[in-house]
């Protein structure tokens, strides 16, 4: 099934911006959360295709978010691509040990992220 609504998940108001503004242009449709919190809430309540979780947040991280989504029975389908700038090669296994599909380095590569979008359809 192709990717249509991204849940971007990120407490920086220009990151959100940047992917927002990117991904809509490329005809998604895209639904934000500030923090890992609300994260969890929206993966339930808009269902979205994909999730793109920063880590580090108040509250609620992105791990904690991650971990919390992958292993709900309503979400557990749902592909979380991590966000961050946490480069570090134990980060991206911890990530990926909590249950997402992959794990992406900031900044951003525009059409590296795109592909793998599209990997998921």
């Amino acid at each position: 099934m192709p990717v249509k609504k991204i849940l971007i998940v990120d407490d920086s108001p220009s990151d959100r911006q940047f992917l927002v503004e990117s991904l809509t242009k490329r005809g998604y449709r895209c639904v934000i959360a500030e923090n890992g919190a609300d994260a969890v809430a929206k993966s339930k309540t808009e269902l979205p295709d994909l999730i793109l979780m920063d880590i580090i947040m108040p509250g609620t991280n992105g791990f904690e978010a991650t971990r919390a989504i992958t292993r709900d029975e309503a979400t557990r389908g749902i592909p979380v691509f991590i966000c961050t700038g946490k480069d570090q090669e134990t980060d991206r296994l911890w990530g990926l040990r909590q249950g997402a599909r992959d794990y992406v380095t900031k900044p951003i590569d525009l059409d590296a992220l795109i592909d793998k979008i599209n990997a998921l359809g």
